[in-house]
């Protein structure tokens, strides 16, 4: 099984929805809140270029958020890269 990153926050409806996009497929995953570290989101933006969370990784490869998680799904990609 691959390896699954997630960085959320708890007042995030987009990171609930990536969590409920991995279970559904039967993921385990590995959540970092990034709320109340900025030392940690702050590494993460400048490491990623993204401003906002959730953002995904599998296998150390950015997914980006739930969109492009939920993209993933869309097209029939996701599965491979989870298994």
């Amino acid at each position: 099984m691959s390896k699954v990153l997630i960085y959320t926050k708890s007042y995030c409806p987009y990171c609930d929805r990536a969590k409920a996009l991995l279970k559904r497929k039967g993921a385990s995953y590995e959540e970092i809140s990034v709320e109340g570290d900025e030392k940690i989101y702050t590494e993460l933006k400048q490491k990623t270029g993204l401003m906002t969370v959730p953002q995904i990784f599998i296998n150390d490869e950015l997914i980006g958020g739930y969109t492009d998680l939920a993209a993933l799904d869309q097209k029939g990609l996701l599965d491979a890269k989870l298994s």
